[in-house]
């Protein structure tokens, strides 16, 4: 029995499907349009676990997605914050060289940086940076002043006000478990009804490759759950850190690296690791969900990354079970830290899509199968770059799905 129909039902009530669902209401009013949310509120996994970092868009490759949505999808979140009222700091960030052989690499960010339209950058030595960031040392950094911080769960409930002022629905406790096509309508099976719709838009983040798969789209690029976990600064000794410092990336390696992100309520976090999470949505390392292990274990991309990777795999773990291990890391960047100085703090599962070879999907990926279009890839920064990857999905389906 059909519980109610729409024109277009979006899977996914974290940032980017609340976004689309916002900018399709905001192109088409009167749209019959829901959101369908498993959890019984909105963002509450990607979305409601990560550092709450604006990025300014200095990693990414020139001229790839990543690039071209985080500059314009940064300047368009910072309007709206400014338009809804929304805190934010642009507090700044240093990307710090610790040792020779990464200036290179940190040379190349400039370029990179600069190509893609971020502005401010500076390269700056020791003493410029000893003034940004007092307790950090380094011999050579790279400074964004317009890299910023938000509490992006208040972004998304902003997001959530707009569609249902645009006559949207949100319907949380809706888990799809099911899509089938019946006279070129899709009828979606959850838990609290059957929701049916002429045209689907997934956003299912950590389930996106099922969700696909429901819909007869490919199983792969398959998703792999990364757990990140955090340390944070004692209180009290917030001061240490005024913005954000990270590593200088290593192109071999498939993660950052540990850093220090200021969060809006003033705290402090360190980390993130990167360590194979044993659930889609296994927050710590005792969370194990034996059909998402198996499902992880077993795939051909996975064996390929782990055996790439293995020793990068190792220290990581490493760094997840001894407090000493993370602490060197981080005082690679602030050695004046003592290990009373770091106390556990949160964490994430990141979803990143990977291929049959084993190489991370890098750049964030979108695709149709009739009229369904899957968001396959969607990590850092799709945060940032929310409202541009929803007018691009937006524009995406009203071409695909040829709306009138």
């Amino acid at each position: 029995m059909i519980d109610a129909r729409y024109d277009i039902a979006i899977i996914g009530g974290g940032i980017v499907g609340l976004a689309t669902a916002r900018e399709l209401l905001g192109r088409r009013p009167g749209l019959r349009l829901v959101v369908l949310e498993k959890e019984s509120l909105i963002a509450q996994h990607q979305t409601g676990h990560n550092s709450g970092v604006i990025h300014s868009g200095i990693y990414y490759a020139p001229g790839s997605l990543k690039a071209t949505l985080c500059v314009k999808g940064k300047e368009a979140l910072i309007r709206y914050c400014d338009e809804r009222g929304i805190p934010y700091d642009l507090c700044g960030k240093v990307i710090v060289a610790t040792h020779e052989e990464e200036l290179p690499r940190l040379e190349n960010l400039h370029r990179r940086g600069i190509e893609n339209g971020v502005p401010g950058l500076e390269m700056i030595g020791p003493e410029r940076l000893r003034e940004i960031e007092p307790y950090c040392v380094g011999i050579k950094a790279l400074y964004s002043p317009q890299t910023g911080i938000v509490d992006y769960t208040l972004v998304a409930e902003a997001y959530a006000e707009d569609i249902r002022a645009a006559g949207g629905e949100i319907r949380t406790n809706h888990e799809v478990t099911a899509i089938e096509e019946h006279d070129r309508r899709y009828q979606l099976e959850t838990p609290s009804g059957t929701v049916e719709a002429e045209y689907v838009v997934s956003c299912a983040g950590l389930y996106a490759d099922r969700v696909a798969k429901m819909s007869g789209a490919p199983s792969t690029p398959k998703i792999v759950p990364f757990r990140g976990d955090y340390y944070v600064l004692r209180p009290g000794l917030e001061h240490m850190c005024r913005g954000m410092i990270y590593p200088v990336p290593d192109p071999q390696f498939p993660f950052l690296g540990v850093h220090f992100t200021r969060r809006m309520d003033g705290s402090v976090w360190l980390g993130p690791n990167a360590v194979l999470a044993f659930a889609r949505e296994g927050y710590d390392r005792f969370h194990v969900k034996p059909k998402d292990l198996l499902e992880t274990l077993t795939y051909r991309g996975f064996g390929q990354l782990a055996f790439k990777f293995w020793r990068t795999g190792f220290d990581e773990m490493y760094r997840d079970y001894s407090k000493t291990g993370f602490l060197d890391a981080l005082r690679r960047y602030m050695p004046q830290l003592r290990r009373d100085d770091i106390l556990p703090g949160p964490s994430g599962v990141r979803a990143q899509a990977l291929g049959l070879d084993g190489a991370l999907v890098d750049d964030f990926v979108v695709n149709a199968k009739g009229n369904t279009l899957h968001v396959r890839n969607a990590p850092s920064p799709a945060a940032t770059s929310s409202l541009a990857i929803a007018d691009m999905i937006s524009t995406t389906t009203e071409k695909a799905f040829a709306l009138a």
